[in-house]
């Protein structure tokens, strides 16, 4: 370690840390979905979000923008999509689901992001899924259906969901389009490529936003709401994506991508210190299979097999 740089260029050189940082920003950020009930309407800070999100960037990488405007003319489709449904689509049913299901299952069911990403490369890409990832995939949806049915096998067998648990599922499916589709990104820098998607991704926040004022539904931000919009674009937004990106730089993807696992981890510690939510025990079993699917799922180990020590 360089006894010359400050902690801020040690914080930036620790991937493990910015990890850390970027998921707990995210479990923060399934609070904040539930703190906006009643203080913003959903769609109105979707919107207020992605344009927050592109005020801020654009003047930063304006001149990146242009010099890399030909390849993302030439592959503006594909930006359009993951933009319109990875980034809005997902936020949109993320803060509709808060209306009606609590930050801990929000948390819980964001944190399968990972197994339908890995169930989206199949699909797309035809990527192998071996034995233990399809027991790993198997374990994990069991505890998605844990949180769904509040542990409760009556709700299962009659399919009475919550519908806050049914829209965040969607959510999750949205969001990992957009984890499959980023495959197939052009060849520009990370935030140049971020910040057309959320060009994107505001512009499909304005039919919604003016559906939402013609229903009477819109409400105008409290001063909380102000907040949690100045939350959501400071920190979801802009500052994961930040630590996210630098965090890939230093390790690479595949060990960056196991610590999202994190991510309803330090939503229910939150949504339990902020919101007070009770932690029941469907929410610890849950928990626990989610993890340990993602775990079986990312640990290729063939059974009879074991690493060498």
């Amino acid at each position: 370690m360089d006894p010359s740089q400050t902690w801020l260029q040690r914080a930036w050189a620790n991937a493990y840390l910015l990890m850390v940082l970027t998921t707990l920003v995210w479990g923060a950020n399934a609070v904040a979905s539930r703190l906006a009930v009643d203080q913003i309407s959903p769609i109105a800070l979707t919107a207020l979000r992605w344009a927050g999100a592109c005020a801020v960037m654009l003047p930063l990488v304006r001149g990146e923008l242009r010099r890399h405007w030909p390849v993302l003319r030439a592959r503006w489709r594909l930006a359009c999509l993951l933009g319109m449904g990875g980034l809005s689509g997902f936020t949109v049913l993320m803060y509709l689901a808060a209306h009606s299901t609590s930050a801990i299952n929000i948390g819980i069911l964001q944190g399968s992001t990972p197994i339908f990403v890995l169930m989206g490369a199949f699909v797309a890409f035809r990527t192998p899924i071996s034995r233990m990832q399809g027991i790993g995939v198997a374990i994990t949806l069991v505890g998605v259906a844990v949180i769904a049915s509040r542990g409760d096998i009556d709700v299962l067998m009659a399919l009475r969901f919550v519908p806050g648990d049914f829209l965040m599922i969607l959510a999750c499916l949205f969001n990992a389009g957009l984890a499959v589709g980023l495959r197939l990104r052009p060849p520009v820098p990370g935030m140049v490529y971020f910040t057309a998607l959320a060009g994107f991704a505001c512009l499909a926040a304005l039919p919604p936003l003016a559906a939402e004022i013609a229903l009477g539904r819109f409400s105008m931000p409290t001063p909380l709401g102000w907040l949690i919009v100045a939350f959501t674009v400071i920190f979801p937004s802009l500052l994961s994506q930040l630590t996210f990106l630098r965090a890939i730089d230093l390790i690479g993807p595949g060990r960056a991508g196991v610590f999202v696992n994190l991510v309803p981890v330090f939503a229910s510690i939150l949504a339990v210190l902020i919101l007070g939510e009770p932690f029941g025990l469907y929410h610890a079993a849950a928990l626990v299979l989610v993890l340990g699917g993602i775990f079986i799922a990312e640990n290729r180990i063939p059974f009879g097999r074991r690493k060498p020590s």
